[in-house]
């Protein structure tokens, strides 16, 4: 929901400029002047600030601070208020696919129009249509029609303006950081994020009882208006063509093809990819967590351990985005630190797969998080170093279908297998899996083990 919210490009040619080499985060702007290295000693491994200095991705990162709690507070309205209509699980899982589809047709057109207009103009167009969405989720609410079809077409709504925000957003990165920040500006947004996950979840459930459904849609409504504000500050990102020079030129479904094309041409962009696929489909075990929590750890309660197996994954997440990102900007074999982040979360969801008690399994899944971060910063990286600026709109696209699709067949896939083998064996078939086919994979493409920006 709502707004979560470079280096050498490919094929031989030069580095895109960005808009810091173009003086929009010079100190004339009101931008810093280019940062230090990170202190050395124990500094050296806890979270970078340096893409901070840059004003240009302080807003962009600040609009993102404000809504990433925001629209978790939707993100739990939403199924609440149609269970509490229609008391069916089963409805709140038609929902989610109802969002599936405008999610993966708009985020794909969306990347192809941020390649061809202004990605700011593009953000604030986009954010505007998120932000009236969740206005008409309060009014709905407020008015109590207590109607499903309202709240999915709604949704349907939400998460198609969402698809056509991220690639935009995501593809304005490379332009406000230097390369060499890029995995730092990665990992200051992916600890944001997951830190909304984590805390945005528990205050819904603390403010429905005292404030009601209604109030949570305004909250996030009123959150995206920060976010307007926060993106209307930011420079023109219009589109660059060959050699950097601004272009404009009409978009067109054929351009879609041509993103999946160039996927196919680069093996380091596909295998980014696939890395992603292979983790979240195989190995993305949340929907046996309520089984599990009912059946193997019922005895430290249901509820509560549903509760912490949902938050150990983001909350590793945050953890190792706070203690690590110093690291981040040192490595520079990026294919690798994805090969090995994605090994080490089979190796972890295997180990949830085999804990005996909860509190091992929330220390597999939190180690699986933080597996899950480095990732996170190293694919983002690589979208953004590896593709050109004209390109970079579309593999956002695809990155978001990816990430909001890949969690979503595994919940169809787990929950199948954990039907017929149970729960904890489909959990740990799952992480070998994940870990087996990330080897091989690595072994067939070694271009990716090598891969530097």
């Amino acid at each position: 929901m709502g707004d979560h919210g470079a280096g050498p490009a490919a094929g031989g040619r030069g580095p895109v400029p960005s808009a810091v080499d173009r003086g929009a985060g010079s100190a004339a702007e009101g931008g810093a002047a280019p940062a230090p290295s990170p202190k050395p000693g124990w500094r050296r491994w806890v979270m970078d600030t340096r893409p901070l200095r840059h004003r240009p991705f302080r807003r962009l990162w600040s609009s993102t601070t404000v809504t990433a709690i925001g629209s978790q507070l939707t993100a739990v309205a939403v199924p609440k208020q149609i269970y509490d209509i229609t008391g069916s699980s089963a409805w709140v899982g038609y929902a989610s696919f109802a969002g599936l589809l405008p999610l993966v047709v708009f985020a794909l057109w969306g990347g192809v129009i941020a390649d061809r207009m202004d990605r700011r103009t593009l953000m604030l167009v986009t954010n505007a249509g998120i932000a009236v969405t969740s206005v008409l989720f309060w009014a709905q609410s407020f008015a109590g029609l207590d109607s499903v079809a309202v709240l999915m077409v709604l949704l349907a709504a939400q998460q198609g303006f969402f698809g056509m925000n991220s690639p935009a957003r995501n593809a304005s990165v490379a332009r406000l950081v230097p390369a060499e920040e890029l995995p730092a500006a990665g990992a200051l947004q992916s600890t944001v994020a997951q830190t909304g996950m984590i805390i945005g979840p528990l205050l819904a459930g603390a403010l429905i009882p005292v404030l009601g459904l209604p109030t949570l849609y305004l909250i996030d409504a009123l959150a995206l208006c920060i976010t307007l504000w926060a993106v209307w500050r930011l420079p023109a990102l219009p589109p660059l063509t060959e050699g950097g020079a601004v272009g404009r030129r009409r978009a067109g479904w054929r351009d879609v093809t041509d993103g999946f094309r160039y996927i196919a041409a680069h093996r380091i962009l596909l295998m980014s990819f696939l890395a992603d696929i292979i983790a979240m489909v195989f190995g993305m075990p949340r929907a046996l967590f309520p089984q599990l929590a009912s059946d193997t750890y019922a005895p430290w309660g249901e509820g509560f351990a549903l509760g912490v197996l949902f938050a150990a994954i983001p909350l590793g997440a945050v953890v190792g985005g706070l203690l690590l990102s110093g690291t981040f900007s040192r490595a520079r074999r990026h294919g690798l630190m994805v090969i090995a982040a994605v090994v080490a979360w089979g190796v972890a969801i295997t180990g949830f797969g085999l804990s005996p008690s909860l509190w091992w399994a929330v220390a597999f899944l939190a180690l699986a998080g933080v597996a899950d971060m480095v990732s996170m910063v190293y694919r983002g990286t690589i979208l953004q170093s590896a593709a050109t600026d004209d390109m970079r709109g579309r593999m956002q696209g695809v990155f978001t279908v990816v990430v909001a699709g890949g969690p979503r067949i595994a919940d169809l896939l787990h929950g199948t297998a954990g039907s017929l083998l149970g729960p904890r064996a489909a959990v740990t078939a799952g992480g070998l899996l994940v870990a087996a086919t990330t080897l091989g994979l690595a072994a067939a493409v070694p271009a990716f083990r090598r891969y530097t920006p």
